[in-house]
């Protein structure tokens, strides 16, 4: 079997500074207040280290904005920064030593002034010392709820041809020998009131070099939801293509009672291209065949390319992904990868299996696989075809700089890269617009604006393309920023 994700593993993520205590472990949370602002003024700020905050929840269980900061300024005083870069004044929490009684006039024998009684506690200070802020941060169980919501298992049986017998000539027999294999999966688009939906697995999951079936794609694949893993609750799914460069595939569940009575929902979709390295990474899927579960790390790497044994298990293909250290298993394969807010990142896909090697997996970025899967809706669903159709431009790429980039407002560092045109193909569907040492600066398609900061997006990108549409790139050229366009047509597609 190819199996799946079983530890779940929730958090509790405590930090302690002076006789203030930060904890993740509810919807609320509460700050000790100070006795006095001692050491503590100038502005000395807690790093709340909770992946991806939040400070409301939706009525579907989706998590947004978030606190990313709190410190306490000279004043005493509690301002917290959220996600979207706001900052608010929560009032005085920690109060200031009284001022000490003046001396008695001299010539008498006074009495000493009785020294100031100590500030008070700073607004919003309760009786029980304590400050409330309502909107916790990344909560893990509701993150991994909403996965669970839109993550399947998948079951596939196969039929293949065994020769057997002895060796001489005449002497051997074949029969045929039915076995299963066992994946994860994803809902991308649900139309519950028809029991319609379309899945995202990988194309390895349903795939086998050895299967009768002429492309090698199971014709008796089951999907399951969460928490409906039993016979008579499974589901049955249609392969709509798939790509094995890309290790993703589609299946169509068509008029399903058990979808329509199901909680479950499409998954919402995360742009990958913003996931920063140190940020939650959720697995959820069906580990060692075992039902879907989940398990938590962190983003390792944001994007980088690995080189494997494609699904034919000859083909040797490069495919971009995320790397994790959240533990996935035989099984994982196809199952969502989702971030602190339970919006999907990325497709499980493989993992890094060696004894010296410890929690390193990969993940499909959640950009690459909606692309591969809105290309093959459109050229593959109700029509023969089964392959994913990618628009090639014809041009040689490089990165002639790299860079990190810090951004204080969100206290987030990313890499920035400058993508330069190597080499341009003579007859190619950018050959007469774009030039070797152009510098591609953004792109528009489809009245989506691409900017382009990295060489993966101008490929990823393409899987948008469709014959007609008409790409306008802008480049620096000599210096100067300049515009040119062409439209794709048929003969520069390439199949996948």
């Amino acid at each position: 079997m190819k199996l799946r994700i079983v530890c779940f593993v929730t958090l509790i993520c405590l930090l302690l500074c002076g006789s203030m205590l930060l904890s993740s472990c509810g919807m609320i949370r509460e700050y000790g207040v100070l006795d006095s602002v001692g050491d503590l003024v100038g502005g000395i700020s807690f790093d709340f280290g909770f992946g991806e905050p939040s400070d409301e929840t939706s009525d579907d269980g989706a998590l947004s904005g978030g606190i990313v900061n709190a410190e306490i300024n000279e004043d005493g005083e509690l301002v917290v920064t959220y996600q979207d870069g706001t900052r608010q004044n929560l009032g005085v929490v920690v109060g200031k030593d009284g001022a000490d009684g003046q001396d008695g006039k001299d010539g008498e024998d006074g009495k000493d002034g009785k020294d100031g009684k100590d500030g008070q506690n700073g607004v919003g200070a309760g009786e029980s010392n304590t400050i409330i802020i309502e909107g916790e941060g990344s909560n893990v169980s509701a993150a991994s709820s909403k996965g669970l919501r839109s993550a399947v298992s998948i079951f596939c049986t196969f039929t293949a041809t065994v020769q057997q017998g002895g060796w001489r000539p005449g002497s051997s027999s074949t029969t045929e020998e039915e076995y299963s294999s066992a994946g994860s999966g994803v809902i991308y688009k649900l139309d519950k009131s028809k029991g319609d939906a379309f899945i995202i697995t990988n194309y390895h999951v349903v795939y086998d070099s050895s299967s009768n079936t002429a492309n090698g794609i199971s014709d008796d694949i089951s999907v399951y939801l969460y928490g409906s893993e039993i016979l008579g609750r499974e589901m049955k799914a249609t392969y709509v293509g798939g790509s094995q460069y890309y290790d993703i595939a589609v299946l169509y569940i068509e008029n399903s009672e058990v979808l329509r009575e199901s909680e479950a929902v499409a998954a919402h979709i995360a742009d990958s291209d913003k996931i920063v390295v140190g940020e939650n990474a959720i697995a959820i899927g069906n580990a060692q065949g075992y039902g879907i579960a989940a398990s938590m790390g962190v983003v390792s790497v944001d994007s980088e390319y690995i080189d494997m044994t494609a699904a034919d298990e000859k083909t040797q293909i490069s495919i971009r992904v995320i790397r994790v250290d959240t533990a996935v298993n035989p099984g994982n394969s196809g199952g969502g990868l989702y971030n602190g807010l339970g919006e999907l990142i990325g497709i499980v896909n493989a993992k890094m299996i060696d004894d010296s090697v410890e929690n390193i997996g990969y993940a499909i970025p959640s950009n690459v696989a909606v692309s591969i899967a809105e290309n093959i809706i459109y050229y593959c669903f109700g029509k023969e075809n089964e392959r994913v159709q990618r628009a090639m431009l014809g041009i040689t790429i490089s990165t002639t700089d790299s860079k990190a980039v810090y951004d204080p407002d969100t206290a987030t560092i990313s890499v920035k890269e400058t993508v330069t045109v190597h080499e341009v193909s003579e007859g190619g569907l950018a050959y007469g617009a774009v030039m070797a040492g152009d510098v591609l600066v953004s792109a528009v398609l489809n009245g989506r604006t691409y900017e382009i900061t990295r060489q993966h997006h101008v490929i990823d990108m393409m899987l948008d393309a469709r014959v007609g549409d008409v790409v306008t790139m802008n480049v620096i050229r000599d210096g100067e920023e300049t515009s040119v366009s062409f439209t794709i047509v048929e003969e520069c597609l390439t199949e996948y």
